[in-house]
């Protein structure tokens, strides 16, 4: 049988996706979607509600909904921006920074350990996926408009 490694990935991902919202319901009672929210604005530099709909391919009205929850839960700030209209500045709160680093280290050493019991080397691995993700960054901004 061919390898069909595009769907491979597709499920892998999608499984681990799974398995992170699990997680974090369980132990943070956060979805995934909007602890990744909090990732792009903490350490991805999406300051602004455009900003983060445009990063998590979602509507600015559900990036609303979502980042009015997150304040509401203390993980958020949402201010009025500095130069006017409409937009709404975000930030993380010190409880959300916590979260986020907390999650993000204990989602690595799951992966780490995940990777190894599979028998592929964990550097390796890594280093083949860094790779990618630097040549399709490459071929995205290469693309004709």
């Amino acid at each position: 049988m061919a390898h069909n490694l595009s769907f491979a990935l597709h499920v892998l991902t999608a499984r681990l996706d799974r398995m992170g919202d699990r997680l974090l319901r369980a132990q943070h009672d956060i979805s995934y979607h909007r602890f990744l929210a909090l990732v792009f604005v903490g350490e991805l530099g999406a300051s602004t509600q455009r900003a983060l709909a445009d990063e998590l391919g979602v509507t600015e009205p559900s990036v609303s909904r979502m980042t009015a929850v997150l304040a509401a839960d203390g993980l958020l700030k949402v201010e009025p921006d500095p130069a006017g209209g409409n937009r709404r500045r975000l930030s993380l709160t010190d409880k959300g920074q916590r979260l986020v680093t907390t999650v993000r280290r204990d989602f690595e050493d799951r992966l780490a350990v995940f990777v190894e019991h599979s028998g592929v080397p964990y550097a390796q691995y890594a280093e083949h996926t860094e790779r990618l993700l630097s040549t399709l960054d490459r071929m995205e901004q290469e693309r004709p408009a």
